[in-house]
């Protein structure tokens, strides 16, 4: 399943590569006919994501204000919204008419991916400050999960290019025929983007997105997450803070690598209580967390070694050291002191620690 800093560069994607173009949206796959027929036709405003949530804004005209509940208003390309907390007078449009933003919400879960397709000018950033790179390589590539490229398959540089077919130029290229069981495609001027596979595509009024985010824990890539409510609800819970980490109504985006990793930089053990874990430790987590997605959204990848402690050379067999401390490092060394690597299965899912770091 992908961890939050993918849903964010997926949003960001979208809204580089669509925002303001008024899209013909389908459901090849016939699932999701309905919700494609109300968004067809409608301009793509923009994008945001919650956590491992992707809320997409439609609206009948570019320049209608949208708003994602608790994240202040914003207009397509106006860049940050100002924080606010979430609040139920902001929730919901009056009674009076029709709401101006239909969202479209997906959650990929574990099987859910978007391929890209699109001429020479359909582009958009590999990584923040990064040359432009294109998407798309006639379908072949995909923003998918995992721990890899958020934009994974993306040609990079000039000298990538080589050996790869032409791409068209603007006004030849045609959107090719959907491949596998397309839920949603999304059609503009010069490209296409195909959703498959998500555990949940539906759409919202701006009521339900903000009941929704209210179930969800703070976000630390999102303006508007507050860690003080991320410190309360784990010294609320006698569940182990490492099962917390991992709950997305505690703290959204955060899943297993992220989870491990911040762990053994603070030090902290994913077996003590969240009741008994202090405030100051916790909020050492969230600002642990903040920089460590904030690369991943950058790069489109999760690296939590610091420089000093990645072993010269990388040991063969062991390239995980290169990236992470602990996580699919199980029997190998810790690389802050030599202790080998615990795993666990907890929650149905694979916990790594050191026992040595992590004693308390």
């Amino acid at each position: 399943m992908p961890e939050g800093h993918t849903i964010h560069r997926l949003a960001a994607a979208l809204s580089e590569l669509f925002g303001g173009q008024r899209l013909h949206v389908s459901s090849p796959q016939g699932r999701f006919a309905a919700g494609a027929a109300r968004l067809d036709g409608q301009v793509l405003v923009g994008a945001e994501a919650h956590g491992k949530h992707l809320f997409v804004a439609f609206a009948p005209q570019a320049d209608i204000p949208f708003e994602l509940p608790g994240a202040g208003s914003v207009r397509a390309g106006s860049g940050q919204a100002r924080p606010r907390r979430l609040t139920e007078s902001a929730d919901c449009p009056p009674a009076d008419g029709p709401a101006p933003v239909t969202w479209l919400r997906i959650h990929l879960g574990l099987y859910g991916s978007w391929t890209f397709d699109g001429d020479s000018t359909f582009t958009a950033p590999h990584a923040i400050g990064a040359p432009r790179r294109r998407v798309g390589e006639r379908g072949e590539h995909a923003l998918a999960h995992g721990g890899g490229s958020a934009l994974s398959g993306l040609s990079g540089g000039q000298d990538d290019a080589a050996g790869l077919p032409a791409e068209p130029s603007p006004g030849q290229w045609q959107a090719p025929e959907p491949r596998g069981a397309v839920r949603v495609r999304l059609e503009g001027d010069h490209g296409v983007a195909d959703l498959t596979g998500p555990a949940a595509c539906e759409i919202l009024d701006t009521c339900e997105v903000a009941q929704v985010r209210r179930r969800l824990g703070p976000d630390p890539l999102r303006p508007d997450g507050d860690p003080q409510v991320f410190v309360d609800a784990v010294r609320r819970r006698r569940k182990a803070v490492g099962e917390l980490l991992m709950d997305q109504s505690v703290i959204s985006g955060v899943g297993n690598i992220y989870r491990a990793e911040s762990l053994l930089r603070r030090g902290v053990s994913p077996f003590v209580p969240g009741n008994r874990v202090s405030e100051k430790r916790l909020h050492g987590l969230w600002e642990d967390l903040v920089p460590l997605m904030e690369y991943g959204v950058a790069t489109g990848f999760i690296t939590t070694v610091e420089p000093e402690d990645v072993p010269e050379p990388v040991p063969a067999g062991d390239e995980e050291a290169a990236r992470w401390y602990v996580y699919h490092r199980t029997g190998r060394p810790c690389l802050r002191c030599g202790t080998p690597v615990s795993e666990r299965e907890v929650a149905g899912r694979r916990l790594f620690w050191c026992p040595r770091c992590q004693a308390r």
